[in-house]
């Protein structure tokens, strides 16, 4: 006698055809961006710089506050940190300012590295308040520099000599290579992140922190982990922000109005998603293009559209989307397939 059982297989399912979509479409547009040098003009090409810097800070705002729930309101920091450190390698250290952007990014993760050690001594509230303490503390390091024997220009800031005096049209497009390359980087660093264990344990930090560390997730170095990335983000696009302005000064690279403009692209985009900061970015820039010249309302209208997305818009712009027609296009969450079948039983069974 024969007969058969049932059996159920767990397949993991990693990609969707809305994924599979979305990376076509990236390496599409990525590549035809990467074309743009060559057939536009030098505003557009700055404006893109603009863009690609401002969404590379909006994501590393979003792997913090997003994922590991570290809501920080002093990433000036590193912006600060990594525009003098493009200065101090290109004009002091002779490296090749081109070079100098990436050195400058590891510097601002190595200078986050003993600043968590301050940080994460702290929680909610207070965390956030610590980390613009710190960006305070390294503005007015920076600003009195001279008193420390480093020549940072003071109040007056520096020019970075060592970017200017190379041939300009070599520096724009660099620049803008650079920018690209930080802007698209920051999308793929934080989809590869999510989706490596790293991003299991920040998934489930952000649910439920105490359960996470009774299951064995080692929520500290975890956050720390994210924290580097972070700092990493941060300063590589502070780099190529000041690659590309040439003047440096602690008052503009240190201004807490950076952070502000993270926290209004997650918060209107969709908090926690990657596709959040991507619209939102494309929203806030073209927002500030256009009322620019509208003074204080500028801001009010800002100010506004904040309210209303986070009151109103649950999980941003992009969350309205996803909850409308279940698109995700980076998708990180972990999903199962169960596959049913017949298993053969031996004959005498």
């Amino acid at each position: 006698m024969t007969g058969g059982s049932a059996t159920a297989n767990v397949v993991p399912l990693r990609r969707s055809w809305a994924s599979a979509v979305g990376v076509v479409a990236l390496t599409c547009v990525i590549a035809a961006l990467a074309t743009v040098p060559w057939w536009a003009t030098a505003g557009q090409a700055r404006d893109l710089v603009e863009f690609f810097t401002l969404l590379a800070l909006a994501q590393m705002w979003n792997l913090l506050a997003g994922f590991a729930g570290l809501v920080s309101i002093g990433q000036q920091a590193f912006i600060g940190v990594g525009a003098y450190s493009l200065y101090m390698l290109g004009d002091k250290g002779g490296v090749h300012p081109v070079l100098a952007v990436f050195l400058a990014g590891l510097i601002a993760a190595l200078i986050s590295i003993p600043l968590a050690a301050v940080v994460f001594r702290l929680r909610g509230g207070y965390f956030a308040i610590a980390t613009w303490v710190v960006a305070e503390v390294l503005y007015l390091l920076t600003l009195n520099g001279t008193d420390l024997h480093v020549d940072l220009g003071g109040g007056d800031g520096v020019t970075i000599l060592s970017a200017a005096r190379l041939e300009r049209t070599f520096r724009a497009h660099a620049t803008y290579w650079w920018a690209l390359a930080v802007g698209a980087g920051s999308v793929l660093l934080t989809y590869a992140v999510l989706r490596s264990r790293v991003g299991l344990a920040l998934t489930a930090i952000r649910d439920e922190e105490s359960a996470a560390r009774s299951l064995g997730v080692n929520v500290l170095r975890t956050k720390v982990f994210v924290w580097i990335v972070a700092a990493f983000g941060c300063g590589l696009a502070g780099a190529v922000i000041y690659l590309n302005l040439l003047r440096v000064q602690p008052e503009a690279s240190y201004d807490v109005q950076w952070t502000a403009y993270m926290i209004f692209i997650v918060v209107i985009g969709g908090i926690g998603t990657i596709e959040g900061p991507i619209i939102g970015t494309i929203v806030f820039f073209t927002l500030q293009k256009e009322l620019a010249n509208y003074g204080a309302w500028y801001l009010i209208i800002l100010g506004s559209i904040a309210f209303v997305s986070a009151v109103w818009l649950r999980g941003g712009i992009w969350g309205m989307v996803a909850r409308r027609f279940g698109l995700r296009l980076f998708p990180v969450q972990r999903r199962v397939r169960l596959i049913t079948g017949a298993e053969p039983v031996e004959p005498g069974s």
